[in-house]
Formats: structure tokens, sequence, C-alpha cells
């Protein structure tokens, strides 16, 4: 994967204006703050975060692919205030999951998600690179 840069533009702040890359892409569906068992585990964004992001790697791995692999990631919200607020522990947990990999993101508030205890909710898009997924298929 490699970041797109466009000449003269201000290089952004934790995410990338654009990337390119080449592999198998797996599309992950929307994940939020609920372990395996549909349990959330933080009633709060960064807690939820943590774990949304535990979840999109638990499924790209799946795939053979690892955070690094993750090309786009689009995060909803439901409370921009305490997402500004609570912007350094979502940074903290995003660097314990994903590491200093930072893909293309966008952040979109909304006016609610489908579980009601849910306060984000983040969809990704992953291309993994064929000496990856042949590594995880055993091909």
């Amino acid at each position: 994967m490699s970041s797109l840069q466009p000449a003269g533009w201000r290089r952004p702040a934790g995410y990338a204006h654009g990337v390119v890359s080449t592999g198998r892409i797996v599309f992950v569906s929307g994940q939020i703050g609920w372990d395996a068992a549909h349990r959330f585990t933080a009633n709060d964004i960064a807690g939820q975060t943590r774990q949304a992001l535990s979840n999109v790697v638990a499924i790209v791995a799946e795939a053979g692919g690892r955070p690094e692999h993750v090309t786009r990631l689009t995060w909803f919200i439901i409370d921009k205030e305490a997402y500004l607020q609570a912007r350094g522990a979502i940074g903290s947990a995003y660097r314990d999951i994903m590491g200093r990999h930072f893909p293309a993101m966008s952040v979109v508030i909304v006016a609610g998600l489908l579980e009601t205890e849910a306060c984000v909710e983040i969809e990704a898009t992953a291309v993994i690179p064929p000496a990856s997924a042949d590594a995880a298929t055993g091909r």
C-alpha cells in the first residue's frame, strides 16, 4: 500500500488522502463495540472504538491480512463532542490495534446507529497482497 499525497497539499494528520494497493480486496461491514458474543465491552466511544477496530482486524485476519493491509476506514459516530473530547484515548486505542498505519479515513456524524448502545461503527476495506493471501490459504 502506498499513500497518495498530491503536490502542494498539506500532509494529513492521522490518515492518508488516498491509497493505492494491489491484491485481494476484503470488504468489512460496519463493526461496533461488541465482542464475539455481541456483548458491549465498554459504554464510551474510546472503549467501543478499541473493540470495533479489534473486530475489523479479526475479520481481515480471516482473509490472511494484517492491520497494515487496511486501506480505508469509515467511522460513523453519534456524538461529535464526545469524539472530540476522547480524541487522545481514541488515538491510543487506534495505535494499540492498528499501529502507526494510517489508511484513507472518513468520520461521519449520524443521528443514530441500529444498536442502541453503540456510539461508533467502523467499516473497512483491506487489500491483501498476493503473497499474504497465499500464505493464509496454504497456496
